[in-house]
């Protein structure tokens, strides 16, 4: 099954569920028998997601390091972000992906790990058929002005504010 045409989506705000919403819809596009590549940039421990997606053989590549970026990007950040857009470029542009999911770019532009003017010609160089996800707080407003699809996650209320802290199969 091939996609007639892809769409770009941005999955944004400052509530939970966008990485969330991002799996669900590769769990229904791997359903539908679509091939799929799913890019995490900035994220670079494990998470829950990464078994099903070995056990399903879901392309996945996780492009960040195992620390925080706090405050002011490392060079190695910068170098771990830069890669991972060479490889995120390579399979939105190669024509062989219905969709590719871009887990945390927003942020990754936000940290100044990668420019804004980067995500919009990786964007620009999309395969006509490729369904283009990003996720991550912080979309900018040409990002979202390309973009056919933009969803906003709004915190109205959360556990973590009780000191509850990330629970396995949930958060991570």
């Amino acid at each position: 099954m091939e996609l007639e045409k892809g769409y770009i989506q941005v999955y944004t705000g400052n509530g939970k569920g966008k990485t969330t919403a991002a799996i669900g819809l590769c769990m229904r596009a791997f359903g539908a028998g679509l091939k799929i590549s799913f890019i995490q940039f900035v994220k670079g421990r494990y998470t829950s997601e990464m078994k099903a997606f070995e056990e399903l053989k879901i392309e996945f590549f996780q492009g960040g390091l195992p620390e925080f970026i706090i405050g002011k990007p490392e060079k190695k950040d910068i170098d771990a972000a830069l890669k991972t857009l060479n490889l995120a470029r390579e399979k939105v542009s190669s024509g062989k992906y219905d969709i590719v999911i871009l887990d945390e770019l927003n942020v990754a532009v936000y940290l100044g790990l990668i420019s804004e003017k980067d995500v919009i010609d990786l964007l620009n160089s999309k395969s006509q058929n490729t369904e283009v996800v990003l996720t991550g707080r912080y979309a900018t407003q040409k990002i979202m002005d390309m973009a056919d699809l933009v969803t906003e996650m709004h915190e109205v209320k959360h556990y973590y504010t009780k000191g509850v802290g990330q629970r396995t199969g949930i958060e991570v």
